[in-house]
């Protein structure tokens, strides 16, 4: 780790791998930092070698991936800015909100406890994990029409199917069960303590096409940090849908983040 970089921790959702995040890793490092994105636990280092072995992530928890990827912030020298999309952007919340980032950024976030808004794009882009019970404890493929609804449903189908055959991955359906009953349980793994006035600076990114988790979810999230004095921003993105760090656009969504970064002075 090079001492002058601030490290830069990305953490993908669910039915993505890790290395989608690579051309934000190569823009980030041009950019002065120190990127890293490591997978969930027990993910494959490659696509291929994960949809060969989908029961390696099968039953993997919101606060089994938050303990990992926990562990990786604190075997870094110093702080780094955490940036995570949707269940990855939950989780980015979580570690901000135990204080053990410099800043994070949730784009299109998972759900945490306390948002109420269930919008019908949102149950239907669940279906894949909620729709059978016993998806509990396994990993879970999305099919080409669930992804295309889901993520890529404000693409052409060309780019749709290509996005699909190159970064998607099983998934444990498990922190899918875990958001979905989050308001029922008063222990809940999706709980975020959103009232830290001491952490550092929180940016909020949504797509407003977002069917996955929809606008008015993200909205509702940047209201449950209402009683925080710390910084919490949010940014919309019109047309644009789950897709948004890996389709074709995803420069000006990291740009976005570089700017608002060089805003902050992080």
């Amino acid at each position: 780790m090079t001492a002058s970089r601030t490290p830069v921790v990305f953490i993908h959702g669910l039915w993505l791998h890790a290395s989608s995040w690579s051309p934000w890793l190569e823009l980030f490092r041009d950019a002065g930092y120190e990127p890293l994105a490591p997978g969930w636990p027990n993910e494959p280092d490659t696509v291929a070698e994960a949809r060969r072995n989908p029961e390696l992530v099968a039953d993997t928890s919101i606060a089994a991936a938050t303990d990992h990827f926990r562990d990786i912030i604190e075997s870094l020298e110093t702080a780094p800015i955490v940036i995570g999309h949707s269940f990855g952007g939950l989780i980015a919340q979580k570690l901000l909100g135990e204080s053990l980032c410099k800043a994070a950024v949730a784009i299109d976030p998972a759900q945490i406890k306390g948002v109420l808004p269930l919008p019908l794009a949102q149950i239907r882009s669940a279906l894949p994990a909620l729709g059978n019970p016993a998806n509990l404890r396994r990993a879970v493929s999305l099919s080409r029409e669930a992804f295309r609804y889901g993520f890529a449903n404000a693409l052409p189908e060309q780019e749709a199917d290509e996005l699909y055959d190159t970064w998607t991955i099983p998934a444990p359906a498990r922190p899918v069960f875990q958001a979905a009953t989050a308001n029922f349980s008063p222990r809940s793994q999706a709980k975020v303590d959103t009232g830290n006035s001491a952490r550092g600076p929180l940016l909020l990114i949504s797509g407003t096409e977002d069917h996955t988790v929809p606008d008015v979810t993200t909205r509702a999230t940047y209201k449950q940090y209402r009683h925080s004095s710390a910084v919490t921003e949010l940014r919309q993105f019109a047309g644009r849908g789950h897709s948004l760090t890996v389709d074709s656009g995803w420069k000006e969504i990291a740009g976005s983040v570089l700017q608002w970064l060089e805003e902050h002075q992080l």
